[in-house]
């Protein structure tokens, strides 16, 4: 029996599934997209039912692709690969506008029992909910559960199965709405144009929903006739509103008087209170500027407890730490393969050694710092304070000329860039969704992480690493709200899309699924490693270890890379880091970033470990070959070459991603060149005014100066003229 789980986001519905499969569970892509894949099994009286776990949707409509992938699953025409039973996942601390989701469930012919989440909230609040007449006013099994602490779960599989067993029809709300006749037609000629799952076509062609006329182009014709035979003025005959508005109607009418509020209840909750202070109009950025900022020291840091005036050394930042323990593992793994392979041909021992364990070792030296990065974030996430992140950052998205909604996707890219650009795919407005697709690579992804790391870890590891961390993810953001004003302002222009979104209430997170979602990250990470990384590590070998005669060179400057990035790095000259007789190993580097962006680091390792230092001597990195190769930078070169990485190119997988979205070859390389453009500006600039300090002081005086002169104009206390007038309009559209 395969089990689909369904729900609006932030109900409760992962929580459930990873109750119900432990272990079992597995994650993929649904096919075509970026959108996990989550399926897992329960055991039920020695019988493996098959759940799989949906992604958060609102409703059945095709706006966004999680809400296609639902109902693709949902009314699937493989019978084997269609659902035997819904379980519709309710926040039954918002019941109403849960329970819209539910009215469209009930016009399929899947079976469904309803899972009441969250009644330990419920009862805490003073409430009450009639579970029993709520279950028989709308026609399917409901069950009170909390999914948190796992009660209520066996009952609600029991109700399940037994609904699967009574197979009960389909129904629909609409039936009683002012629509009646309209519905009453339309499911007629779905019926006789014999159609699978006839209620729900009908009720989509009355919505001109529009994959279903699409598919049904014949049907949709003669349910538009028997529209045009009504009227409804007071909706201007807008039948998607009209069925929208009938739905909360029928909720409001039938199932609110079941759910009884405490009047008595006036304390405020704990999450209004926190949202008090962390979304303040004023301190809620500064905040989460902070909390980052805390992230980045506990991870990054060299000097993460300062006692020194204590007469006690500095204690190290426990993702350092975590980090030189690995370091040290993995130095004497290599050890034990070099000294295996002390009889073996050089060139063997430079492809396994120095090459393929080099250079993934690079890598996996920073994993701890990454799985400790992405827990913060899953942390951040589970607790409810993202969705609030997105919150606060609204309002300046939209002086930007971009939607809250805009921001969903470009948060995404901090984890990866390619599902945060397929989700543009949820942004009605072109206009938005290019720039979008334009800035999402600005956002520091988790394959740019080793970069970072690496640095913190060596070239400034006393130097306040975690300060240069979040200097790059500052650098991105600054980067893509400066390009943002310069489209909006020149190539995109228009109004700014609304945007409305929901809170949830703040709550723990629960370390089952916050250990589960880390694993999950560590396993594809791995694969990655494995799988894209290793050959593409070992290719570099080769082209870093035969010339162009294929022969093998000691020299790696006579190699075939060598003699084309030495062609090249003049190219990088201007950025600090093409100089010098190693500068070409960066350019190298950069080059071998487009692939996957952790090759940076693995390229870094392969090309130090050829140069004839150790790869680790006591798996501390400040005596590893690739610190001797990048202390051959100066601060500003390396913080120039960190932040071309971070602006360019992103990996192919992300490129190919935004080449489906515009769905444009012009656009998409239009795309690329602006990326580079921008990437080598932003480089040049960040590494003269590094270099040459004075120039540093005459631009940030300049800016200071305009910025201020805006301020004194835009409150009438200076005026300048029409000049601001004509860059920033006073009146902005849309907000």
């Amino acid at each position: 029996m395969k089990i689909a789980l369904a729900g609006n986001p932030n109900s409760g519905k992962t929580t459930l599934f990873n109750n119900l499969t432990g272990s079992s569970a597995h994650v993929g892509n649904w096919p075509g997209v970026t959108v996990d894949k989550k399926e897992g099994f329960y055991k039920y009286n020695n019988e493996k039912l098959s759940i799989v776990d949906l992604p958060g949707i609102y409703s059945l409509s095709p706006y966004s692709p999680e809400e296609v992938i639902a109902r693709n699953f949902i009314l699937s025409d493989v019978p084997e690969e269609a659902p035997n039973l819904i379980i519709n996942i309710v926040d039954a601390t918002n019941l109403e506008r849960n329970l819209y989701l539910s009215t469209q469930l009930l016009e399929t012919d899947i079976p469904m029992v309803i899972a009441l989440n969250m009644m330990d909230i419920v009862h805490k609040n003073g409430d009450t909910i009639d579970i029993d007449a709520l279950s028989k006013a709308i026609g399917v099994p409901v069950v009170g559960i909390c999914a948190f602490k796992n009660k209520g779960i066996k009952e609600l599989i029991e109700k399940g199965i037994s609904a699967v067993n009574e197979k009960k029809g389909a129904t629909s709300v609409l039936k009683n709405s002012i629509i009646s006749g309209v519905f009453s037609d339309a499911l007629a000629a779905a019926q006789k144009a014999g159609v699978r799952n006839e209620l729900f076509v009908a009720v989509k062609l009355i919505e001109n929903d529009l994959l279903v006329t699409h598919a049904y182009s014949e049907l949709a014709k003669e349910v538009n006739s028997i529209k045009a035979k009504y009227q409804f003025t007071e909706y201007d005959n807008d039948y998607e509103s009209i069925v929208a508005d009938s739905r909360y109607k029928y909720i409001n009418s039938n199932f609110s008087s079941f759910q009884i509020k405490n009047i008595k209840n006036t304390r405020v909750s704990r999450s209004e209170k926190a949202d008090k202070i962390l979304t303040h109009k004023i301190w809620g950025i500064p905040i989460f500027a902070l909390i980052m900022f805390a992230v980045f020291h506990i991870i990054f840091s060299g000097d993460f407890l300062y006692l020194s005036i204590f007469g006690v050394e500095p204690i190290e930042a426990p993702g350092v730490i975590l980090q030189t323990w690995l370091g040290e593992l993995s130095g004497m793994g290599i050890e034990a393969v070099a000294e295996g392979l002390s009889n073996a041909a050089e060139w063997v021992q430079s492809m396994i050694v120095d090459g393929l364990l080099g250079g993934i070792d690079a890598i996996l030296s920073f994993l701890p710092q990454m799985l400790l990065m992405f827990l913060a974030l899953s942390i951040m996430e589970e607790t409810g304070y993202m969705a609030r992140v997105a919150f606060i950052l609204d309002r300046a998205f939209r002086k930007l000329g971009l939607s809250g909604k805009a921001l969903l996707p470009l948060l995404m890219c901090f984890g990866c860039a390619v599902p945060g650009i397929m989700a543009t795919k949820a942004l009605e407005n072109e206009k938005e969704r290019r720039i979008s697709i334009l800035i999402a690579p600005f956002f520091s992804c988790g394959a740019k992480m080793p970069i970072w790391a690496v640095f913190a870890a060596t070239l400034f590891v006393d130097k306040g690493g975690e300060f240069v961390v979040f200097a790059m993810y500052f650098i991105g953001i600054a980067t893509a709200v400066l390009l943002t004003l310069i489209l909006r302002k020149t190539m995109y222009k228009g109004e700014t899309p609304h945007f409305i979104m929901e809170l949830p209430n703040y709550h723990l997170p629960q370390i089952r699924s916050t250990l589960r979602h880390l694993w999950d990250k560590f396993v594809h990470y791995l694969k990655r490693v494995t799988l894209v990384i290793a050959g593409a590590v070992v290719i570099i070998w080769l082209l870093s270890s035969f010339n162009f005669r294929f022969e093998f060179v000691e020299d790696i400057g006579d190699s075939i890379i060598g003699v084309i990035s030495k062609g090249l790095s003049w190219l990088f000259v201007p950025l600090g880091f093409g100089m010098g007789d190693d500068g070409w190993m960066f350019v190298v580097a950069v080059f071998t970033g487009l692939i996957a962006k952790e090759m940076v680091v693995a390229t870094l390792g392969v090309l130090a470990g050829m140069d004839g230092d150790s790869i680790l001597e006591g798996g501390e990195l400040a005596g590893t070959s690739i610190a001797v190769l990048l202390s051959t930078l100066s601060v500003p070169a390396a913080i120039a070459f960190m932040t071309f990485n971070l602006l360019s190119v992103p990996c192919l997988a992300a490129v190919g991603a935004a080449g489906a979205e515009l769905r444009s070859k012009k656009r998409l390389w239009g795309s690329i060149g602006t990326w580079l453009l921008t990437a080598y500006v932003v480089s040049f600039v960040i590494y003269w005014v590094g270099t040459i300090w004075w120039l540093g002081l005459i631009l940030g005086i300049i800016v200071a100066s305009v910025i201020t002169l805006y301020i004194l104009d835009h409150k009438g206390i200076l005026k300048v003229g029409k000049f601001f007038d004509k860059i920033f309009p006073r009146k902005s559209t849309g907000i």
